[in-house]
Order: structure tokens, then C-alpha cells, then sequence
């Protein structure tokens, strides 16, 4: 055996060409191998631009013991969920079965010759922590149950089948007329895990949830002609006022980040994706004609011109995503310090920048540097530094740009 992952056109397949785990693609000759050998499959899926996806592969895929026992124990399965979308779909909603849990990326799935899923997860770290198992532990320990347990296995599996059928067909014999309260009743769920402080929803990590906030725009729309929901209508403004504000949103090149990692909307994880700020632009643009909050059509502008700009291929085509990481560091290409200001920017626009944009604030990434964000209104951080109110937007305006093609070099 060997990696056949070379023969491949996928950018996330070719990364892996070179681990010496015996990867494959998705194909009739891996199945038919792992039916032959009666072997397990490990499935993984991921994406080019996949943070976690990165770690995993150098702390185990790259790892010679790791491989071993990769290579002894299962028939090894790579998947790119961009090439293959079906795939992941099919396997996210049997982790989120299996498991209770949201599902993600890397996606680790242990299967029969069958395909029948076994085990399921996403990261597994080389050595024990956060605590989570090792995964070599992990490749053992599910190895051994389906040797032991593989009447159970496939009991359960038939299960899972017929739980996915269900999930994806409908007779129509099953629609009942169409009401709102199935929206209600989501409304009135959201008020559990709504962060009145930081708006969204949850703690860290925290993500946008744009359908959520279209939920409750759509739900106070609907209410406006009786008694009304302000709250459903505060909630959202508070939660896109937050996310614009703060470390979510990229001050100088416009689009949004995937998520933060703490509920505050302060750190992000740095990768950004087409889709999550496709949505997001549509929530701004119709926040923005809900309320007439001119800082709404402003990001939705930004977030235009950031989609344009960044990930609009020349022949028209747009790209997924863009890597959290640079030169092996996550958000390395986003941060800053306030010597590289300087460097950049004429010294009025250095003083007015540092202060919106947070550096003359202890800093708040690593320790050592700066993720920007909104930290003092433009006009407040004008006027204390003794600056003709008038010129601050030109000022700040001139800033951002050159601090936006310093970023680019």
C-alpha cells in the first residue's frame, strides 16, 4: 500500500500527499479493499483552509507511530467536503446523531466495510488534553469494539440508516398546513441562550448564527401590525452592534471572521468564509432597511467591497475561504503592534488610528499584539488628542487605507 493522494486534484488531498498514512480518496477501490481485508475504515474530512484540520494532520497524520497504526488498523479515507459536500453531509448529521453534538471540522469517523459509522468526532489531539483521549488511544479503543461488538455495531447502524432516511424524505401524506408557530416556538427558545451583555447566543466559542438573527427580524416584522416585539428587534441590534464593533469584524478590509473564541466577540478564529459573510451581508443590508442605522448599510458595503475585492477570482468565479493561518501562525497576517503604526502611518494618523483601533490598550492577542477593534468612538478619541473634529473622518479614512495595503504586502 501506499498514498495515492498525489493523483488527486483537490488543494486539501494534495496537502496530505506526503504523510505516509496510506490515504485514499473516496472511491469504489478503497470500499472494495476494505471489504476485502475486512478492515475498518477511518474516514477524514476537512478543507483547504481548515485551522484544526492543519493541527491534527501535523501532530498525528505527519507523526510515523501515528501512521503505523493508521496503516495497520483501518483502510485510510480522505475527503474534501468541497469536492464532495454529499459525503459530509451524510456524515456530519450521523456524528450530530451519534453524538448529541455539533459536528465540524476535521471530521474523524470510524466506519464498518460497509459503511456503516462506528465511532465519530472531530479533533483528536496526539496526546491527551483538553480533555479529550489521544488519538492513537482513540484508533486502538474502536479498532477493538468493532472486532468485539460487531453484531451490535450493524444492529445499531440499521438504526442510523432508517434515523437518516427519516430525516431527508417526507410522504405527502406528512404535511400538515403550513402556521407561524414552529417560529414562535423558536422564538421564544432563543431567549434561553441569548447573551444579553454581548448579544449572539451561548458563551465562547461564539459564533454569528445569521439565521437566528434573520429569525428575529422576520419574527418583529411579523409582530410590528399587533402588539409588537421590541425585544426580538433588541436583541438583534445589540448583537450586530457587538459584532461590528469589536474583534468579529476586520476594521480594515471589511467581512467577518468565523467565530470568536471567547463570548465577547473579541478574538476571532482568524479563517474566513465566503458563505458565512454572504449571509451576514443580507442581515446587515436588511437591518439596516428595518432601522435605517447608517453603521449597518456601512458594513454591508465594506463586506461587499471585501468579497469583491478578496475572493472574486478573475474569471468571475468566487473562492470558499481564506486561511487562518500564515507562515504557521493563526491571525498572524491580522495583528499588529504599534511600532508597525508608525511605520505606516503619518504620526496624526497614528495617534487618531492607535486610539480607535485599541493600542493605546493593553494587548489583547497573545499577550504581545494587537487585534483591532472599535475601542473608543473617532470622535471622542479626536478631541482628546486636541484634533480639528472636522478632518477626523478624513483622517481615519486615510489610516485605514494605508494600513490595509501595509496588510497586503
Amino acid at each position: 500500500m501506499r498514498n495515492r493522494l498525489s493523483e488527486e486534484t483537490s488543494p486539501y488531498l494534495k496537502q496530505h500527499a506526503d504523510n505516509p498514512v496510506h490515504w485514499q480518496a473516496w472511491s469504489d477501490e478503497a470500499l472494495e479493499e476494505a471489504r476485502k481485508t475486512g478492515k475498518p475504515i477511518l474516514l477524514s474530512v476537512g478543507y483547504s483552509a481548515c485551522h484544526w484540520c492543519h493541527v491534527m494532520a501535523h501532530e498525528s497524520f505527519e507523526d510515523e507511530d501515528t501512521a503505523r497504526l493508521m496503516n495497520e488498523l483501518y483502510v485510510n479515507i480522505k475527503v474534501d467536503r468541497e469536492e464532495r459536500p454529499d459525503l459530509d453531509k451524510i456524515y456530519q448529521t450521523s456524528h450530530q446523531l451519534m453524538s448529541g453534538q455539533g459536528g465540524g471540522w476535521p471530521l474523524t469517523v470510524f466506519l464498518t466495510p460497509e459503511q456503516i459509522p462506528i465511532f465519530t468526532g472531530t479533533y483528536f489531539p496526539k496526546e491527551r488534553r483538553y480533555g479529550m483521549p489521544a488519538f492513537r488511544e482513540v484508533l486502538v479503543a474502536v479498532e477493538r469494539y468493532y472486532r468485539e461488538k460487531g453484531d451490535e455495531i450493524r444492529e445499531r447502524g440499521a438504526h442510523l440508516v432508517e434515523a437518516l432516511g427519516s430525516a431527508q424524505t417526507a410522504s405527502g401524506d406528512d404535511f400538515a398546513p403550513l402556521t407561524r408557530a414552529p417560529l414562535t416556538r423558536a422564538r421564544e427558545r432563543l431567549n434561553d441562550s441569548y447573551d444579553s451583555e454581548h448579544g449572539g447566543f451561548g458563551g465562547g466559542p461564539k459564533f454569528p448564527h445569521s439565521t437566528l438573527l434573520e429569525l428575529l427580524l422576520d419574527y418583529w416584522h411579523a409582530q410590528r401590525a399587533g402588539n409588537g416585539d421590541a425585544q426580538a428587534l433588541e436583541m438583534l441590534t445589540r448583537t450586530l452592534d457587538c459584532m461590528a464593533q469589536r474583534g468579529l469584524y476586520d476594521h480594515l478590509g471589511g467581512g467577518f471572521f468565523r467565530y470568536s473564541v471567547d463570548r465577547f466577540w473579541s478574538i476571532p478564529h482568524f479563517e474566513k468564509m465566503l458563505y458565512d459573510n454572504a449571509q451576514l451581508l443580507a442581515v446587515y443590508a436588511d437591518a439596516y432597511t428595518a432601522t435605517g442605522t447608517p453603521r449597518y448599510a456601512d458594513v454591508a458595503n465594506e463586506t461587499a467591497d471585501w468579497v469583491m475585492r478578496d475572493m472574486q477570482d478573475s474569471r468571475g468565479g468566487y473562492y470558499s475561504t481564506l486561511d487562518a493561518d500564515s507562515e504557521h501562525e493563526e491571525g498572524k497576517f491580522y495583528v499588529w503592534t504599534p511600532a508597525e503604526f508608525d511605520a505606516a502611518l503619518e504620526p496624526t494618523e497614528a495617534a487618531l488610528a492607535k486610539r480607535v483601533y485599541g493600542l493605546t490598550r493593553p494587548p489583547n492577542f497573545e499577550g504581545k499584539r494587537w487585534h483591532l477593534y472599535l475601542a473608543e468612538a473617532p470622535d471622542a478619541a479626536a478631541a482628546a488628542l486636541g484634533l480639528d473634529p472636522l478632518e477626523t473622518a478624513e483622517t481615519l479614512e486615510a489610516a485605514r487605507r494605508k494600513l490595509l495595503a501595509a496588510r497586503e504586502r
